[in-house]
C-alpha cells in the first residue's frame, strides 16, 4: 500500500474545497492555487520515479482487496499523464491570473479548476473501470461550469451543446458499465482482464467493446464523434480552453489505451482495424479543419483533432514501438497544446481579436511572443529536435514495423498540413503589414510569457534530453504491451 497514489488526487480536491469557502479572497485563492500546485507537481515527480524504480504502485481504499475493494493504480502510463497534466494546469493557473478577470475570480474559477483537475487525475490512475465514470463526472461537472463562467452569449450557447453532448456519453458509459458487469461480475479493469483472457472475447464482448470506443471517442473527439469540440472550446477564455485542450480530450484518449490493451485485445482484426480507419481520418479531418481557418482559436482546436488521431493511431499498431511513439507523442501534447494556447491568448490580450487578417506586424512590438510562437509551431508539427519529432518518428518506426504504410503516410501529410496552419498564424500575425498601432493595442503580455517559457522548455528537454525521458517511456509502453504486469500488480497474483 502507498499512500502517495492518492496525493494527485486528494490535493486538489482539498484546496478545490478549502477555496469554495473563501469566495471573496482573490489573492488569497491565488496564493492557495500556486501552493497546492507546487505540492501537487513534488507528489508528481516523487510518483513517476517511485514507479520507475520500484514499478506499479496500488492502493486499496479502506483496506479491501480487489476485486472486491476499490484501488488505485499508477503504472508508468498514468504517472507520466498526471506528472504532465499537472504541471500545464499549474501553468494555466499562472496565466489565468493576469487574463480570466475578476468577475470570473469572484465565480469560483480556481475551486472548479482544482475540482477539474480532481477528476482529471482520478481518471489516469484509476485501477477499477466504474469509478473511471465517477471520475469523468467530476471533470465533467467542473468543465460544466468553467465553459459557462462569464455568461457570454456564445459561451451560453456552446454550453448547451456541450452538455447535451457528455449527458448523451454519460449515459452510454453507465450502459457500457452494466453491460461489462453483466457479463463478466465484476468492474475491476485488472479483474475483467483476466476473466476475458480465461473466457475469451466472445461476440457480444466485442459489441461492448465497440460502445466503450463511442464513450471514450466522444469524450477524446475522434472521427465522427468531435463535431462538438471546435464550437465548445472556442466558447471560453483562452485560459479555460489551453487546460480543456491540454487535459480534457486527453482524457478520453487515455480510456481508449487502457480498455484496449488491458481489456478489449483479443479481436484485433475488429476492434483495432476500426481504431485504425477512424485515427486516420480523424487526423485528415483535423489537419484539414486547421488549414481552412483563418482563426487563430479555431485553428489550434482543429490541431487538437489531428493530434487524437495521431495518438490513438498506436492503439491500432499493438507494438511496444507504436506504443511508446503514442505516450510520447501524447505528453508532448499536452505540454505544447498548452503552450499554444497561452501563445494564443497573450496574442488576444493584445489585439483583442482571433481573426488572422486583422492581426499584423506584431513582431515589431512583441519579438519574444513572435520567436516563442514560431518555437512551439516547429514542435507542433515535429521539426527536430523539437518533443513531436520524438514521438512521430517512433510512431512510423511502429507503422511501418506493422505494415501500416497507408497510415504512416496519411500521419506524414498531416505533418506538412500542422505545419502550414501554424505558419499562417506566425507570418500573418507577425510579418504581416502593421495592422494595430501600438497606441490601438487593446492590452500587453505582461505576466503571460513565462507561463508559454516554462511549457517551451519542458518541450524542448522532451526533445533534446529524449535519452533521459525514453526509458520511463519505454517502461509505460512494455507495461501496456503486457497486460500481466499490470494484472499482477493490481491483483497480486
Amino acid at each position: 500500500m502507498n499512500n502517495l497514489v492518492i496525493l494527485p488526487i486528494l490535493i486538489p480536491l482539498i484546496t478545490a474545497t478549502l477555496l469554495l469557502l473563501l469566495p471573496k479572497r482573490i489573492k488569497l485563492q491565488k496564493l492557495i492555487s500556486v501552493i497546492s500546485l507546487s505540492f501537487a507537481t513534488i507528489a508528481s515527480i516523487v510518483l513517476v520515479h517511485k514507479v520507475y524504480t520500484d514499478g506499479i504502485q496500488t492502493l486499496e481504499i479502506g483496506n479491501w482487496r480487489p476485486p472486491f475493494g476499490i484501488v488505485l493504480v499508477a503504472d508508468m502510463f498514468a504517472s507520466l499523464l498526471v506528472l504532465t497534466g499537472t504541471i500545464v494546469s499549474f501553468m494555466c493557473i499562472l496565466f489565468a491570473f493576469r487574463s480570466i478577470g475578476k468577475g470570473r475570480e469572484s465565480y469560483y474559477y480556481y475551486a472548479f479548476t482544482q475540482f477539474l483537475l480532481t477528476g482529471v487525475m482520478g481518471a489516469f490512475l484509476t485501477g477499477d473501470i466504474f469509478n473511471l465514470f465517477v471520475f469523468f463526472e467530476v471533470m465533467l461537472m467542473a468543465s460544466y461550469a468553467l465553459i459557462v463562467i462569464g455568461g457570454t452569449r456564445s459561451q451560453l450557447r456552446e454550453s448547451l451543446k456541450y452538455v447535451l453532448v457528455n449527458v448523451i456519453s454519460s449515459a452510454l458509459f453507465v450502459l457500457a458499465l452494466a453491460y461489462i458487469y453483466g457479463l463478466m461480475g465484476t468492474l475491476n479493469m485488472a479483474d475483467i482482464s483476466n476473466k476475458v483472457a480465461e473466457s475469451g472475447q466472445s461476440g457480444i464482448l466485442t459489441v461492448v467493446a465497440i460502445l466503450f470506443l463511442i464513450v471514450f471517442g466522444l469524450k477524446g473527439g475522434i472521427f465522427p464523434l468531435y463535431f462538438w469540440l471546435p464550437g465548445s472550446y472556442h466558447a471560453p477564455p483562452y485560459a479555460i480552453t489551453a487546460l480543456f485542450g491540454a487535459l480534457l480530450t486527453k482524457v478520453g484518449v487515455y480510456a481508449i489505451f487502457r480498455t484496449f490493451t488491458l481489456i478489449f485485445y483479443h479481436e484485433p482484426e475488429i476492434t483495432h482495424t476500426i481504431i485504425a480507419i477512424l485515427a486516420g481520418i480523424t487526423i485528415l479531418i483535423g489537419a484539414i479543419g486547421a488549414i481552412a481557418y483563418w482563426d487563430v482559436k479555431k485553428i489550434l482546436i482543429y490541431n487538437i483533432v489531428t493530434a487524437v488521431g495521431v495518438i490513438i493511431y498506436g492503439v491500432a499498431l499493438a507494438n511496444e514501438t507504436g506504443y511508446a511513439g503514442s505516450i510520447y507523442y501524447l505528453v508532448h501534447d499536452m505540454v505544447i497544446k498548452g503552450a499554444l494556447f497561452l501563445l494564443g491568448g497573450a496574442m488576444f490580450a493584445v489585439t483583442g481579436t482571433d481573426n488572422i487578417k486583422k492581426m499584423g506586424g506584431l513582431i515589431k512590438r512583441h519579438p519574444l511572443l513572435g520567436w516563442m510562437f514560431f518555437i512551439a509551431a516547429m514542435a507542433l508539427a515535429g521539426i527536430p529536435p523539437l518533443s513531436g519529432f520524438v514521438g512521430k518518428v517512433l510512431l512510423v518506426q511502429g507503422g511501418l514495423e506493422a505494415n501500416h504504410y497507408v497510415f504512416v503516410g496519411v500521419m506524414l501529410l498531416s505533418s506538412l498540413l500542422v505545419l502550414y496552419s501554424v505558419m499562417k498564424i506566425f507570418m500573418n500575425c507577425f510579418f504581416k503589414a502593421e495592422v494595430l498601432s501600438e497606441k490601438e493595442e487593446q492590452g500587453s503580455t505582461k505576466g503571460l510569457i513565462y507561463p508559454s517559457v516554462i511549457l517551451l522548455a519542458l518541450s524542448a528537454f522532451l526533445g533534446l534530453g529524449a535519452e533521459f525521458v525514453y526509458p520511463y517511456v519505454w517502461q509505460a509502453a512494455e507495461t501496456l504491451m503486457d497486460p500481466s504486469i499490470y494484472i499482477q500488480a493490481v491483483l497480486k497474483e
